[in-house]
C-alpha cells in the first residue's frame, strides 16, 4: 500500500502531519508513505524519517476557506491535487488529507474518477457508539437520487464488513423520520422500495436517528446535507454530555472523589467517542483509497487514519467495483 499523504492540508499542518506520517511509517514498514508539499515546509520536518517515507514536492494547500473547484483550477499545483494525481499516475494506492474538505472530493472526482456504475460519491464515518455504525452520505453528495443512495449502500455494506469486522453481512438501515415504508420525503420513500428489492443487501428498513446507536444497523444511508447535520449534532451532543458529566463531578468534594474511583472507565468513555482514534472518514465511490481527515488532526489522529488506510484499503476499490457492477446487472442496467 503506497499512500500519498497531504502534508499542509489541515489546521496544524504541516507539523503535526509530518508527526503522524512519521509514526505511521514506523509501525507499517510494509507500507509507504509519500509526503507531498513545498520542500521547504517539509524537509526540515524529515529528521530521522524511516526508509518507507519520501517527498514530492507540490505548490501549496487550498485555504480552508477557498472554494474548492475554483482553487484546484487556479492551482493545479496545490498539494491536495498532486497526491491526487499519484493514484492516477499509478504511483500511489491512497490519499490522505485533513485540509479543504471540498478540494480534496473535487481532486478525487476530476483526477481520480469515479467507480463505473457510481455517480455520486459518499463519506463514510464511523458513529462510535457502543455498536459502532457506518453512516453515509455525511457531505460529499448533499443533494441525492434514490439510486444514489441504493449505491451508498452497496458501498457501505462492503466498506463495513471489512472495517467494522461484522460476523455477517452488514445490516442497512435507511435513516428516516419513522419506521413504517410510507414515511419520509419523495426520495427516502423511492430509496426504501430501491433498498427493499435489493439481492444484494440484508435491509432492515428505516431507521430513526433516535436508534443510530441501538445496533439495528451497522450501516445507516442518507443524503449528503441531512448526514453532515446529524454527525455534527452527534459530536456536538457527545461533548456537551462530557462536559456536563465533569462538571457535575468536579463541582464538589464528593464528586471529585467518586471521579478519581471511576477515572479508568471515564477515560475510556472519552477515548471511545474521541475523533482522533478514528482519524478520519473515507471517501467512497472513487477509484481509490480516500480518506479524509479532520480538520484540526494532530500526529495522534493522522497516524490512526492512515493505520486504517493500509489495514482496510488494499483491494476495496476493486471490491467496491464488482459489488456495484452486480448491482446494476441484477437490476439490468446496460443491457
Amino acid at each position: 500500500m503506497r499512500v500519498a499523504v497531504d502534508a499542509l492540508g489541515g489546521d496544524n499542518a504541516p507539523q503535526e502531519i509530518v508527526a503522524g506520517t512519521l509514526a505511521a511509517a514506523r509501525g507499517l514498514p510494509e507500507a509507504e508513505f509519500l509526503l507531498v508539499g513545498e520542500p521547504g515546509a517539509v524537509e526540515p520536518l524529515l529528521g530521522g524519517a524511516p526508509a518507507n517515507v519520501s517527498l514530492h514536492g507540490s505548490g501549496g494547500a487550498v485555504g480552508m476557506d477557498e472554494e474548492p473547484a475554483a482553487a484546484l483550477r487556479s492551482r493545479p499545483d496545490a498539494s491536495v491535487a498532486v497526491a491526487a494525481r499519484l493514484i492516477r499516475s499509478g504511483e500511489a494506492d491512497a490519499l490522505f488529507s485533513a485540509g479543504n474538505t471540498g478540494a480534496t472530493v473535487a481532486a478525487a472526482l476530476l483526477y481520480v474518477g469515479r467507480i463505473e456504475g457510481c455517480r455520486r460519491p459518499a463519506i463514510a464515518t464511523v458513529l462510535p457508539f457502543s455498536h459502532p455504525t457506518l453512516l453515509l452520505d455525511v457531505g460529499a453528495t448533499v443533494s441525492c437520487r434514490a439510486q444514489d443512495l441504493l449505491n451508498f449502500a452497496i458501498l457501505g455494506s462492503v466498506f463495513a464488513k471489512r472495517y467494522l469486522k461484522t460476523e455477517g453481512p452488514p445490516r442497512v438501515g435507511l435513516l428516516n423520520v419513522g419506521e413504517e415504508p410510507s414515511k419520509g420525503h419523495d426520495l427516502a420513500r423511492e430509496a426504501h422500495r430501491l433498498l427493499a428489492a435489493s439481492r444484494r443487501l440484508v435491509f432492515v428498513g428505516n431507521v430513526e436517528g433516535r436508534d443510530l446507536g441501538s445496533g439495528k444497523a451497522d450501516v445507516v444511508v442518507t443524503d449528503g446535507f441531512t448526514g453532515n447535520a446529524v454527525l455534527k449534532t452527534a459530536e456536538g451532543v457527545a461533548r456537551e454530555c462530557l462536559r456536563l458529566v465533569r462538571a457535575a463531578l468536579y463541582g464538589s468534594l464528593a464528586g471529585r472523589v467518586a471521579a478519581l474511583a471511576a477515572r479508568s472507565r471515564l477515560l475510556a468513555v472519552r477515548d471511545r467517542v474521541d475523533p482522533e482514534n478514528y482519524g478520519g472518514s473515507f471517501l467512497l465511490g472513487v477509484r481509490g483509497a480516500v480518506i479524509i481527515g479532520h480538520g484540526n488532526s494532530t500526529a495522534r489522529g493522522v497516524r490512526n487514519a492512515l493505520a486504517g488506510i493500509v489495514r482496510t484499503g488494499g483491494g476495496l476499490v476493486g471490491e467496491l467495483e464488482e459489488a456495484i457492477s452486480k448491482e446494476g446487472a441484477a437490476r439490468g442496467e446496460g443491457a
